[in-house]
């Protein structure tokens, strides 16, 4: 974790709790997505080696998220959280447990009532987190399993997701200036399909070239980039012809990606405003079929990622310039 960033973690044994205050490096609604909307949560809530992989998720009072923790051995610990509260932007509550792959509750764990506040803190955010067990004996048996450990990864790869996945892509667009690309996925074969691409096109690639996973700068306080995943490429820009661009990272299954072919390509829209992204969005997406609506994503940009009714995917993904070059400074 960033030193700079607050961390307190402290066990009530006499009020049956754990209390953790913990800050990110990002605005309220962005953080507020991050811990709301599926796709990202996949990317981060359960502690490497573990990935979470949702099932379902319903983000409405008395809605659940119904999501596994599959293990390096591919075997799934299906957990489900009832949610009990919601205060959007500020805060929400659930009833956590462990269950089987229909959502039954394993009463052999106990369950836990999470309290999550969000406050801003400067320009970033502090997010105040409770959870309440009904016996001194759960807390105790939740702690001896490795919640502290477990639940600090999982905040870290919060932090590194943020950090690797975009911070590098940002550096190589300071302008709100409007401009359409293609972004590619490939398992382990970005590099490759790349330099292919540029012996056509006879162009060079943009900003600081193919950039990978292992670059990342070194943190002893981040979780380690994955030995398989290190020297895949995190992100790569190329123009082609036309002014047009091609963008490219691995998808890396270490890190929950799950691509097959049709998938695997995005004609992306980057607009010059908000009401422009919102235009495309609607008109786009009308009678296809909507993988992320159109909203505020944590690392900066106004996104949306969809399938037209003729079975084209696209990505919609206004980044205000000025936002990414005052967190990049």
């Amino acid at each position: 974790m960033n030193s700079l960033l607050k961390f307190d973690f402290t066990v009530d044994k006499e009020k049956k709790a754990v209390h953790v205050q913990r800050e990110f490096a990002a605005p309220r609604d962005l953080v507020w997505a991050a811990w709301t909307t599926p796709e990202i949560l996949d990317q981060w809530w359960a502690p490497k080696p573990y990935k979470t992989v949702t099932k379902t998720m319903d983000f409405r009072v008395g809605g659940h998220w119904f999501y596994a923790m599959i293990s390096p051995e591919n075997v799934a610990h299906w957990c489900r959280a009832d949610y009990q509260s919601i205060d959007t932007l500020e805060s929400f509550s659930g009833l956590d447990a462990f269950c089987d792959e229909q959502g039954n509750i394993n009463n052999d764990f106990p369950r836990s009532l999470w309290n999550n506040r969000f406050t801003d803190s400067g320009e970033k955010t502090l997010v105040n987190i409770t959870v309440q067990y009904e016996k001194l004996e759960d807390l105790e048996q939740i702690i001896a399993m490795g919640f502290k450990e477990g639940f600090t990864m999982a905040m870290e790869n919060l932090d590194q997701y943020i950090e690797s996945q975009f911070k590098l892509r940002h550096e190589n667009k300071t302008t709100n200036k409007a401009r359409v690309c293609t972004y590619l996925n490939f398992d382990g074969k970005t590099e490759e399909a790349f330099l292919f691409y540029q012996s056509v096109f006879k162009t060079k690639f943009i900003g600081k070239g193919i950039q990978r996973f292992g670059e990342l700068p070194a943190d002893a306080n981040h979780p380690p980039v994955a030995d398989d995943v290190k020297n895949m490429v995190l992100h790569v820009e190329l123009p082609i012809t036309g002014n047009h661009v091609l963008m490219g990272t691995d998808a890396p299954k270490e890190m929950g990606f799950n691509l097959a072919r049709g998938n695997n390509m995005h004609i992306c829209i980057e607009p010059e405003s908000r009401d422009k992204a919102k235009r495309l969005y609607e008109a786009l997406s009308a009678n296809g079929q909507v993988n992320m609506p159109l909203q505020d994503i944590f690392w900066g940009a106004y996104y949306a990622e969809f399938t037209d009714q003729f079975g084209i995917n696209w990505m919609i993904n206004f980044q205000n310039a000025n936002f990414i070059n005052k967190h990049n400074d």
